[in-house]
């Protein structure tokens, strides 16, 4: 049965969109020139994200897929803002379907929002796009670092979160701070429970978290207790 997904007010999301590998789309991706389709959609995120007021926190674009940390103002923003790049992608392709089926998505806690987002833009490092995550132009990771080595012909409306800006108090300060965290990755942990928690479509932080949050959730925040509920014995009346 399809979980519905996992709303809760004012709470991060990490979204991951996987793209399906059809022919056309391994045609698009592979061309001798794919820059202008990966520039096609940035834009189109863009626009979308900026029509439906979400604040995009991070993002990464790969031929895999599309990621995003963002905190949309309402349960269907994200929705809209997939269907709509999926529609106008779809309307580029010759034949095949767009998306590997519905994207996932989990609710992280603020504490963990600054590894979601260092998840996030290090897809195209970690997909072997590039060596470097700054290199590729697809992302967010330039901007957060300082370091910006191209032109980029669309403007992608970036809402930094509180977590990003606690690595220092001037902006250079954060971009060298945030640069050095990028660099030196993930513990292995870290990405397991990233990764787990999006697969699953559940909500990523501490117990104490998991108990705030599903008081107000759109439904449950983490996996039940696997198999059936033990049976409580009957005792015999006197």
């Amino acid at each position: 049965m399809r979980l519905p997904r996992l709303y809760a007010p004012l709470e991060v999301q990490l979204l991951k969109v996987q793209f399906a590998q059809s022919d056309a789309w391994q045609a698009q991706t592979r061309a001798q020139s794919p820059t202008a389709l990966f520039d096609a959609v940035a834009n189109w995120l863009a626009q979308e994200v900026k029509a439906r007021h979400v604040q995009l926190h991070a993002w990464s674009l790969t031929p895999e897929g599309l990621l995003m940390l963002a905190t949309p103002p309402d349960a269907g923003a994200l929705s809209a803002v997939v269907q709509a790049v999926g529609r106008r992608l779809g309307a580029t392709l010759s034949s095949g379907g767009v998306f590997a089926g519905r994207y996932k998505s989990a609710l992280v806690e603020s504490d963990r929002v600054l590894a979601a987002q260092i998840w996030v833009e290090q897809a195209p490092q970690i997909n072997g796009c590039v060596a470097n995550p700054v290199d590729w132009a697809w992302s967010s990771a330039g901007l957060h670092t300082g370091i910006v080595t191209t032109t980029r012909p669309w403007v992608m409306p970036l809402t930094d979160h509180p977590s990003y800006w606690n690595c220092g108090n001037t902006p250079f300060a954060r971009q060298a701070a945030y640069q050095d965290k990028l660099a030196a990755g993930l513990l292995n942990k870290e990405r397991q429970e990233i990764e787990a928690a999006v697969a699953g479509q559940w909500a990523l932080g501490s117990d104490k978290y998991l108990s705030k949050i599903s008081k107000f959730a759109s439904r449950r925040v983490k996996p039940g207790k696997r198999g059936r509920p033990a049976k409580i014995s009957a005792t015999p009346t006197p």
